[in-house]
């Protein structure tokens, strides 16, 4: 039987303020509509959230770090969704809202279709990608690592 590998995706960002303070009032205001822009992207699989819809409450990293976890069909669907829809506006503001992070922020793995990454699983993964650089255990688009053999 061939497996069917999809894309987890692990990014982090360091705060620059409260979620609720005024320099964070562009970000805030954005987090629902390219939340939902996600969940209705082709390739989209999951995501972590909380019962609020996004993952800002989770403090696996630190309570000033939020976190952005999700599985994706392939990387194509993932680039596309990133570089090429209002989320990649968003993006290019990132700097008005979060510090700039000195070490690897982002990390990308293959996992098998129907798993559902932990948290801890992408802390982890993040780890490996900033100790042993890019690998088959995490990589980045840069150092694209392709689908594991079945």
């Amino acid at each position: 039987m061939t497996t069917i590998w999809h894309l987890a995706q692990l990014n982090i960002a360091h705060l620059k303020a409260p979620l609720d303070a005024p320099e964070l009032k562009g970000f805030v205001d954005n987090l629902e509509r390219i939340n939902a822009l996600a969940d209705n992207a082709d390739g989209f699989i999951w995501r972590l959230q909380t019962e609020d819809g996004d993952a800002t409450a989770i403090d696996t990293f630190g309570n000033e770090i939020i976190v952005n976890l999700s599985v994706w069909r392939d990387a194509e669907t993932l680039r596309s969704f990133v570089y090429h829809t209002a989320h990649a506006d968003v993006m290019r503001r990132r700097k008005q809202w979060f510090d700039r992070m000195r070490e690897a922020y982002m990390a990308l793995w293959w996992i098998p279709e129907g798993d559902i990454p932990t948290a801890e699983d992408a802390k982890y993964r993040l780890g490996c990608l900033r100790k042993q650089g890019p690998g088959p255990e995490a990589f980045d688009f840069r150092h694209f690592y392709p689908q594991p053999s079945t």
